[in-house]
């Protein structure tokens, strides 16, 4: 679905927005989604072991563009400081390129809202350490 380029300025995308935040951000990209794609974005999550942050602060963002399921969640450290719509205006933003056929663009920009709405509640520290991988997950 994303060629190699494609797959390398997502990974910036994600490296630009955690310099603006401690939180961490994965992408993952799923050829379908089965069922209701909070439940499948659950479950990326738990398997991707996101949860085992030290102030539970990762994102997941999940789409299956064959689908046009998206969804992104957060951990309990996050989901217990924002409000319950806090990711809209990020899933919004991908939407709309999501239906212009502009994944990657989607995605940069879906990202980048990520880092900015992370860095109210959970600003980049000084000495942080990178927990998660940067890279894309496939299923």
């Amino acid at each position: 679905m994303l060629s190699i380029s494609d797959q390398k300025t997502v990974v910036q995308a994600i490296r630009e927005a955690e310099n603006m935040t401690s939180g961490e951000i994965r992408v993952h990209i799923a050829s379908h989604c089965k069922g209701n794609v909070l439940d499948r974005a659950a479950d990326v999550f738990a398997r991707l072991k996101m949860h085992k942050t030290e102030l539970r602060n990762g994102t997941l963002i999940y789409i299956a563009p064959e689908d046009k399921q998206l969804a992104i969640i957060g951990d309990a450290g996050i989901n217990a400081v924002v409000k319950e719509n806090f990711w809209d205006e990020a899933v919004d933003i991908m939407r709309s390129y999501f239906k212009q056929d502009k994944i990657v663009e989607g995605l940069c920009k879906g990202i980048e809202e990520v880092g900015i709405l992370l860095k109210q509640y959970f600003p980049a520290k000084e000495n942080d350490v990178n927990e998660l991988s940067d890279e894309i997950s496939f299923d």
